[in-house]
């Protein structure tokens, strides 16, 4: 099966989310984060790199509950501008 290309908008998602999870892990390091998430470090490599912007929702999920940030945070803060209401939900 061949997968197909990410547009630019998809890879710059991927980055957004990658340096907000680098920005929440803090100073916790990569490792002590990714076993709380129950995913491998190389796993959270990618993502916080942008090697990997289209992870698993369940992946997401894990990360999130590791970081203590909502879902709703982290969905919110990868969508662009103009697509963000004002009350933090996401457009339809």
């Amino acid at each position: 099966m061949v997968r197909t290309p990410l547009t630019p908008w998809e890879r710059q998602r991927g980055e957004r989310f990658g340096a907000l999870l680098r920005r929440a892990r803090g100073d916790r390091s990569m490792v002590e984060v990714a076993a709380a998430a129950g995913v491998s470090a190389e796993t959270l490599r990618k993502i916080e790199t942008g090697r990997a912007p289209t992870p698993a929702f369940f992946t997401v999920a894990a990360l999130a509950a590791a970081l203590d940030v909502s879902l709703d945070e982290l969905a919110f803060a990868c969508v662009p501008e103009a697509d963000a209401t004002a009350d933090g939900a996401l457009s339809a």
